[in-house]
């Protein structure tokens, strides 16, 4: 009983590895761009990606035929739409203003563009994991593609008022 105890444990170890050799970069990927960190400098990211890959390992022997990606993939997001909710309290809104090109977008703006753009997934399955209607994701991801293709323009910079000849002529 304890070698087939042990060799299914080996043979989990195993699987799950491979599973990890193959979808970690592409997890990594899709953390850093809703967390719009600059790659070399993602600990949140890295966090996401750890604790999507710690529950997917949790879950490994109740995935029954399930794709293992697909579970880190929704944990991932879930995850991340947690993390923003508690921390700004509207994932809507909330705006923290990264740097970089992704920066511009509200956290759940990312979130749909990630899910619908990088990771494919299509706009029903994407409103089933948010817990919104359809017409929202679809409104959610034209609105985050049209201000990723006309940012709006910078902020005005406030000119230094120039001394003029009288003002600098007095002592």
């Amino acid at each position: 009983m304890r070698d087939r105890h042990a060799s299914h444990g080996a043979r989990r170890a195993r699987e799950f590895e491979a599973f990890v050799a193959g979808a970690a970069g592409r997890l990594l990927h899709a953390a850093t761009l809703l967390t719009a960190e600059a790659p070399d400098a993602n600990p949140r990211a890295r966090r996401l990606l750890a604790l999507s890959l710690a529950h997917t390992y949790a879950s490994w022997d109740r995935l029954h035929g399930e794709d293992p990606y697909d579970r880190a993939r929704q944990y991932l997001a879930m995850r991340f739409a947690r993390e923003v909710w508690h921390r700004y309290g509207v994932l809507a809104r909330a705006r923290r203003h990264p740097a970089g090109t992704l920066g511009a977008l509200a956290p759940q703006e990312r979130l749909v563009l990630v899910l619908r753009l990088y990771e494919g997934v299509a706009e029903e399955q994407a409103a089933a994991l948010l817990g919104l209607p359809v017409d929202r994701i679809r409104t959610i991801c034209a609105r985050a593609t049209t201000t990723l293709l006309h940012p709006p323009p910078a902020p005005a910079r406030p000119v230094a008022a120039k001394a003029t000849g009288a003002e600098a002529a007095t002592p």
